[in-house]
């Protein structure tokens, strides 16, 4: 079989088992290589996708998941995998691997896009140019025991989480999106970024089903806090999270982590997934207060000749008025004119 040639396809109906079982198995395989993205992408944020699969003798080796943005007279462009902080190829050795590159770069030419992005954990291409210093993302193990992982973080973290306790703060995993929206889109708003649409985690509950839930953080009767986790096997993913202005006193994001770790150790899980965030922000110092070390994330790009490393990260100077006077629409606004801006940026 190893002297069999490789043959590439496009990932076709009835397909996405073989697909996912494939990334599932591989040491590089990802919760967001699976197949499962390209129906989201597709019908959530109306995007074309392609997604490569690589086949020798009838075996899986090795998959490629794209996504083209295209935005008529200012951007068309190939990404690996858009609105997510990992992609690129996942391939069984050097020739599968090659193989996906050359057909990437094909389509990209095809296409007409000004460049193809692989988000990588490690750099793979040392003649492409990069983007680094830019994302990290965090990892730990989960303890087998409750009070361990309580104990392991640092301990000023530790008393925010009691804090949340002491307050009275309890969880819930929810069923639908709703409270989780109405929360998140607050937030996302409150740091003047758009908010995806509401269709955009209805599709992921529906894509995903027992790989995705929402615990959300209640005072009283309150929605404060809440959260969307993935899980990918012994994985917990905490992916799309915001609180209310009340739950900045009550220490409502903090005991809401801590309750995820919570019900993913009972579980049986053993690998928090903390997610990219970019570096010197926020996001990017409360993880590490709870004592996750950052990974740096190399993102690499083949270059269309004449175009230059895209930037279009809220952190970038251009934007910063356009952040300031997102902050202030109100919330029907941003949740209205939100999914419309969003689905271009990344």
């Amino acid at each position: 079989m190893a002297s069999s040639p490789i043959s590439i396809s496009l990932l076709r109906d009835g397909e996405d088992a073989r697909w996912d079982e494939f990334v599932r198995a591989a040491p590089e395989g990802t919760f967001f290589h699976l197949s499962g993205w390209k129906r989201v992408i597709e019908r959530a944020f109306r995007h074309r996708t392609l997604y490569l699969m690589a086949e020798r003798g009838g075996v899986v080796v090795g998959v490629l998941p794209l996504t083209q943005i295209k935005i008529p007279l200012l951007r068309n462009s190939l990404i690996s995998n858009a609105f997510q902080p990992y992609g690129g190829p996942v391939a069984a050795d050097a020739e599968a691997r090659a193989a996906l590159d050359a057909e990437a770069l094909r389509i990209r030419d095809e296409l007409g896009a000004s460049y193809l992005e692989f988000r990588s954990i490690v750099p793979q291409r040392p003649d492409w140019a990069r983007k680094q210093g830019v994302y990290a993302t965090f990892r730990k193990p989960i303890h087998p025991e409750v009070a361990a992982n309580l104990k392991a973080i640092p301990r000023k973290q530790r008393a925010m989480v009691r804090k949340g306790m002491a307050n009275g703060l309890r969880s819930e995993v929810d069923d639908d999106v709703s409270r989780f929206y109405d929360v998140y889109a607050t937030s996302v708003r409150n740091l003047g970024t758009p908010v995806f649409s509401k269709g955009v985690f209805l599709a992921l509950k529906q894509e995903f089903g027992s790989s995705c839930d929402i615990v959300t953080i209640l005072k009283g009767d309150e929605a404060v806090a809440s959260v969307m986790n993935f899980y990918f096997r012994d994985e917990v993913l905490p992916y799309y999270g915001g609180g209310t202005e009340a739950a900045r006193h009550l220490a409502g994001n903090d005991f809401m982590y801590w309750e995820v770790m919570r019900r993913a150790c009972e579980r049986g899980y053993r690998t928090f997934d903390f997610g990219r965030s970019k570096v010197g922000t926020g996001a990017f110092d409360f993880k590490r207060y709870w004592g996750f070390e950052p990974t740096p994330l190399v993102y690499e790009y083949h270059l269309k000749a004449g175009a230059t490393v895209p930037n279009v990260s809220p952190l970038n100077p251009k934007f910063r008025a356009f952040v300031s006077m997102w902050r202030h629409l109100p919330l029907p606004i941003a949740k209205l004119l939100g999914p419309m801006v969003v689905r271009y940026l990344d």
